[in-house]
């Protein structure tokens, strides 16, 4: 066949652009099964990118230079829901069905076109991998700022009827119990990181930046099959294993509530010890919210007030007054054995097996120094808000 000039190639192209756009929806449907199974608008949407990545070369041969960003003159044909339901490897296959196609037909033109043909399939590829980028991008620039307006939702406690469906969209796969893990922000922020760390550990969080603060929520999931036979880990450990992912400071966890709806609750207390962190000198990290109770209640955290008073003094009150005057006793005498004995005219041992009972009520130790501290608050704070409770002699 002669060599045709420049003009008459392009002219020969124009006449062949239908024949081609019409191969390449058969060669499509021969050979793609994921087109065949498709919807009918949908595969009419993926021909219109084919004939138009036929049509747009066509131009870009005529002039190289005139289509600097030709991912706009092929994919914009297509509806933007397109991108939600063709991959980009089945775009990939999409491209290079409908080069084949070309590259056949044309298979007996001058070198020039079939260099021509190669240049542009490659621009094309990194325009389509460009545009798959960018729509990834804007989806997580969308996910993180509904996953802060649930994080914010969750710390102020302010649900609607929406809070279900920005949940399940951010694909949350927790179920059951959670915890909220306050701490300080980091320089450099690893989500993914903290993503990972929280999968091998079966568990989601749901990550938000509140200022300099970094909250958590924490949820567990489904184990993998291997794992099945283990227990859950306490979200104490779970919170120990995100540590690194947090920057300098106290990181205090809030304590385990049912559900996610529930989350707030954990995330108050949570909020509190955080702010209230540094009157305990020996803080671990993490720390949880409920061994911050005495600093929370003398701030005036509410919640902390209540809890002392369901969890230690009212089921001492209401198991035996015995027990609650033996705490008063041991505490007041700056936890002496035999100086509590003295005072209650009964043997240390006595005493010994009282505090025991006092420990499996409650679940707190008072001849610890943090404890005693705790219990001490409680004693004080149920016999104030009590309108009859009073040290016992």
């Amino acid at each position: 066949m002669a060599e045709r000039t420049r003009p008459q190639t392009l002219a020969w192209l124009r006449t062949l652009s239908g024949e081609l756009s019409t191969a390449t929806l058969k060669r499509l449907d021969d050979t793609l099964p994921w087109y065949r199974d498709m919807p009918p608008g949908r595969r009419s949407a993926v021909g219109l990118v084919a004939q138009a990545g036929i049509t747009s070369f066509i131009s870009w041969f005529e002039d190289p230079t005139s289509t600097p960003w030709i991912a706009a003159d092929v994919f914009g044909a297509a509806p933007r829901e397109l991108l939600r339901s063709v991959s980009l490897q089945q775009t990939l296959q999409l491209i290079r069905v409908t080069v084949e196609v070309v590259e056949q037909r044309v298979k007996d033109a001058d070198e020039s076109l079939r260099e021509a043909i190669l240049l542009y399939s490659r621009e094309i590829a990194f325009a389509a991998a460009d545009v798959y980028a960018r729509a990834a991008e804007a989806r997580g620039l969308w996910d993180a700022r509904l996953e802060a307006l649930v994080v914010d939702s969750i710390l102020t406690g302010e649900y609607d009827s929406e809070l279900p469906s920005r949940i399940a969209a951010l694909g949350w796969n927790g179920h059951g119990a959670v915890s909220v893990l306050v701490g300080t922000a980091p320089r450099i922020l690893d989500v993914d990181m903290l993503r990972r760390t929280a999968r091998h550990l079966d568990s989601d969080v749901l990550i938000g930046v509140q200022g300099s603060r970094l909250v958590i929520v924490i949820g567990r999931v489904d184990p993998a099959e291997e794992s099945e036979s283990k227990d859950p880990l306490p979200f104490l450990e779970i919170a120990a294993r995100l540590e690194p992912g947090f920057g300098p400071g106290h990181l205090v966890l809030g304590h385990e509530v049912p559900s996610l709806v529930d989350a707030a609750r954990s995330a108050r207390a949570a909020l509190a010890g955080f702010a209230v962190a540094k009157a305990w000198r020996n803080a671990p990290r993490p720390t949880l919210a409920d061994d911050l109770l005495p600093e929370r209640a003398l701030a005036g955290d509410p919640l902390a007030r209540s809890t002392l008073i369901a969890r230690i003094y009212k089921p001492l009150q209401n198991h035996s007054t015995e027990l609650l005057t033996t705490l008063w006793c041991y505490l007041d005498n700056g936890r002496s054995l035999e100086a509590t004995a003295r005072e209650l005219f009964v043997h240390p041992n006595t005493v010994r097996y009282r505090l025991k009972r006092i420990s499996e009520v409650i679940g707190w130790d008072a001849t610890g120094a943090r404890e005693a501290l705790i219990l001490q608050s409680a004693l004080i704070i149920g016999s104030i808000a009590d309108p009859d409770g009073r040290p016992q002699k």
